[in-house]
């Protein structure tokens, strides 16, 4: 695949998503062209249908209008309210440890170099939650530091469902402990709103945060994205004290 080095350093890449200047389409599976490669576009919007953990509710209303134009102010200015854990979004450590939580490992200590490089995105056996049986059967080679695991979850079309969905694929305990012995995986990426099952939300959660050497991101939009090899990034924005946060994704190829 041709890599967007080829066109355009990586670094003004970002800062031109950052800053608004570059656009793009909000379905992934649907590839913006960007010089000689594409960008796929990961990330789940962020609506009041958007399913959260537990809830058969959905998000519901997040956004404000504080001053409006209609109402005689001269600029429209809008306030929000979200969960750390909302839609598309990263875990730091102090997630599900909270000696970490009182020494501050929260998003801000993430590392850029994990959330931004080469990914390789899987897919799943169908039916299956990720156990050390499934992960030796992903045959992910050493040296692969960020895979992306394409799950019935997607299939399923869960995170466009309003109403949690407890049922959803995703790691058991044995095949976290698999792939943190086995694998150079450092980044961990699902297609729902926790990469642990349901049954095994702690453990898991454990077992991939214990070191701090591993971030996980959550709930992407894997509509459409064929398994193979791209490039990720991931911007969760520098929230201090902050357990979670959402981020934008994107793969390029």
């Amino acid at each position: 695949m041709v890599t967007m080095a080829s066109t355009m350093n990586k670094h003004n890449l970002l800062l031109l998503l950052c800053a608004g200047i570059l656009t793009v389409n909000i379905l992934s599976g649907a590839a913006v062209a960007y010089g000689n490669g594409k960008i796929f576009d990961i990330t789940h919007k962020i609506t009041s249908e958007l399913p959260t953990f537990d809830s058969q509710k959905g998000l519901g209303q997040f956004i404000w209008l504080v001053s409006s134009i209609r109402n005689g102010s001269i600029a429209n200015v809008s306030q929000f309210k979200l969960g750390t854990h909302t839609g598309t979004h990263v875990d730091a450590p102090s997630h599900f440890f909270q000696k970490y939580y009182e020494e501050g490992f929260d998003v801000t200590t993430l590392s850029l170099q994990t959330l931004n490089g080469p990914a390789l995105v899987v897919d799943v056996p169908r039916e299956k939650n990720i156990t050390a049986e499934v992960m030796k059967s992903l045959n992910i080679p050493r040296g692969v530091h960020r895979v992306l695991f394409r799950t019935l979850n997607t299939d399923r079309g869960l995170m466009h469902k309003k109403e949690f969905a407890s049922n959803f694929t995703g790691f058991r305990k044995d095949g976290a402990q698999w792939l943190v012995d086995n694998t150079d995986i450092k980044l961990v990426g699902l297609d729902y709103l926790s990469v642990s099952a349901y049954v095994d939300a702690a453990p898991t959660h454990h077992i991939f945060l214990k070191k701090r050497e591993i971030v996980l991101v959550e709930g992407l939009n894997l509509d459409g994205i064929q398994p193979g090899k791209y490039t990720v990034h991931c911007l969760p924005l520098r929230m201090v004290g902050a357990d979670g946060c959402p981020t934008r994704c994107i793969l390029t190829a």
